[in-house]
């Protein structure tokens, strides 16, 4: 795009988390000049949400605003208003204080968390997505009250492992047979099980919730657990709700249904981070991404195709991790389509990697405590090049040795 056209285009972002905060990084770091606006719902200073179940949770850290100089890069931040809905013909956005022009829109407001049927309203229940749910947990740990945990997939895992270090007794219920159900296959998960344990936490699985009553959690098959308060992570959605007759075309899990270069639908229209999904080629699949990481990258390239130089497809190799019982867990690819699963060292033990493949290629891999697996298997499923299962099998070996 030609820098005089450039000068007139407003560009407006809508979230100012990560993908938010990095597309007006990237627009500025690729050379754009116009203007550029991020608006957040919250009335916070933009901040990193990863420490919420850690440092800000336990107290280390007052908040986790990002390091970023908004009015030396001319990025204008309208914090403390929300946005609902989209009017396209118009090029506007509406918000309670008035409609909000634009030439091009990026649709970065993240996902919001699942709450537990019921429990709306019932004191003592918390959710941690957000700065301030973050502030009415601390002093429910320097309390140090009997919590229940309701899910244990990554968020109750990492909020189980603060609670602990707190003092506090922690007992997390989980629906499904094990944890990580939703992700993880059983004899991945499993060994994962005994974490809890170690810990002094206490896991029940197979357990479903029927009611919270204050100070209490009902289960299904009648048994109640003292709960000086209880914190649901059963999972996040897409924040979508507020473009329902936009026509901005959504899938059935509510994500932005994106194109190879994150467009919209609609013309002038962008969508990135936990909102959106993405065809990858790499996968054959769509995929939907909740993790810090996409919404670090996906903003670079959303940014390369407003500018209009270098248009880019988006098809990265996702990638998480997770600090939890004294672990740190770093996962990269994707294994819905993997054929053959290769063990790296003894689940039992402190440190292994579980790598799997798809005829014969590294297309996702598991690491515990085992950093260099993770950082040379990245790479590896970046290039598609095929593994000997054999030698990938030993631990001894790095995994970059073990390719055909």
């Amino acid at each position: 795009m030609s820098e005089q056209r450039q000068t007139e285009q407003r560009v407006v972002i809508v979230g100012a988390g990560m993908a938010g905060v990095q597309t007006a990084v990237a627009l500025r770091e690729q050379g754009w000049t116009g203007p550029v606006t991020l608006i957040g719902a919250e009335p916070h200073q933009p901040y990193d949400r990863p420490p919420l179940s850690k440092a800000v949770l336990l107290g280390k850290a007052e908040g986790s605003a990002f390091d970023v100089d908004f009015e030396a890069l001319g990025i204008e931040l309208q914090l403390g208003r929300e946005v609902m809905g989209v009017r396209p013909l118009a090029h506007e956005i509406d918000t309670p204080s008035g409609p909000v022009p634009y030439d091009v829109l990026v649709v970065a407001t993240g996902a919001q968390p699942i709450t537990l049927p019921g429990s709306e309203g019932v004191p003592g229940v918390h959710l941690l997505r957000t700065l301030d749910d973050a502030a009415r947990l601390r002093p429910v740990l320097d309390e140090k009250h009997d919590i229940v945990v309701v899910g244990a997939g990554w968020i109750g895992a990492e909020f189980a492992t603060a609670a602990r270090e707190a003092g506090c007794a922690v007992t997390v219920v989980e629906a499904a047979d094990r944890p990580l159900a939703g992700t993880m296959p059983a004899e991945v998960a499993v060994p994962m099980a005994d974490w809890y344990a170690e810990s002094g936490a206490g896991l029940l699985t197979g357990a479903r919730v029927a009611k919270i009553e204050p100070g209490t959690v009902v289960l299904a098959d009648g048994r109640r657990l003292a709960a000086g308060a209880v914190v649901v992570g059963i999972g996040a959605r897409p924040a979508t709700d507020w473009l329902a007759g936009s026509g901005i075309e959504l899938g059935p899990d509510g994500s932005v249904t994106a194109d190879s270069r994150l467009r919209t639908s609609l013309p002038d229209v962008y969508a990135v981070g936990d909102c959106a999904s993405f065809p990858s080629h790499r996968y054959g699949e769509r995929l939907l991404v909740h993790h810090w990481d996409n919404a670090l990258q996906g903003p670079r390239t959303v940014a390369a195709n407003i500018v209009g130089e270098t248009p880019q497809d988006y098809d990265p190799v996702p990638y998480f991790w997770s600090e939890q019982f004294g672990r740190f867990v770093q996962y990269a690819g994707h294994h819905a389509a993997a054929d053959t699963l290769v063990w790296r060292g003894d689940p039992a033990g402190a440190a292994w990697t579980v790598c799997w493949l798809r005829e014969g290629a590294l297309v996702a891999l598991l690491a515990v405590a085992r950093p260099r697996d993770l950082a040379q298997g990245r790479r590896l499923i970046e290039s598609g090049a095929p593994l000997d299962p054999e030698r990938a099998a030993d631990p001894s070996v790095p995994l970059k040795s073990a390719t055909l």
